[in-house]
């Protein structure tokens, strides 16, 4: 297997294990989601996954989503986003730009229109600045549908928006009255 196949591979482990399961590599995450890079690492070699320095912080430098982060001198690393686990990020509530956009599937539809875009499993519901990266998304799940979200209409509701190291733009819900029903598509345009 080739080094960049390998690395996706070790990076979609790391993933499960910084946002999900910590205990698949017997390791524990702190409150802000942190987890010791020394403990990573031998967790990962429990698991089976050879994995050193070198290549943890080739994986987090060409993560091409910028799925994680490190701390200053390296000694800790987390996910940027996509918990499942309760975790703080330490996120500051951030002004969005006027239009935002949500990625989804098809199949998902009828159940949004019904009760908006719900975080479901995850802390909160994730955006997009722009309709390529919602459709990336969306295609994930099936045939990808973009929702542009009316973020001056949300605030005017009181919801608030943070935005994750990677540009991620998150929040609670997006009810479907701030759904721009006139944009919905599948286009990139």
């Amino acid at each position: 297997m080739n080094q960049k196949k390998q690395d996706e591979e070790l990076g979609r482990f790391l993933s499960l294990i910084l946002r999900h399961k910590p205990q698949l590599a017997g390791i524990a995450l702190d409150s802000h989601g942190w987890a010791q890079v020394d403990a990573l690492l031998e967790g990962c070699r429990r698991a089976g996954r050879m994995i050193d320095q070198k290549t943890l912080e080739r994986i987090v430098a060409e993560n091409n989503k910028q799925r994680y982060s490190f701390n200053e001198d390296h000694t800790k690393i987390r996910a940027n986003q996509g918990h499942s686990i309760a975790v703080d990020l330490q996120l500051c509530e951030q002004l969005p730009p006027p239009r935002l956009y949500h990625g989804t599937a098809t199949r998902f539809l009828e159940d949004i229109r019904a009760n908006g875009i719900q975080k479901r499993s995850r802390q909160y519901v994730h955006l997009s600045q722009d309709r390529q990266t919602a459709k990336q998304v969306g295609a994930r799940h099936g045939t990808p549908v973009i929702l542009p979200i009316d973020t001056e209409k949300m605030r005017a509701e009181g919801l608030r928006f943070y935005r994750s190291e990677n540009g991620v733009w998150l929040c609670e819900h997006v009810p479907w009255s701030c759904v721009i029903e006139s944009e919905i598509g599948e286009s990139d345009n």
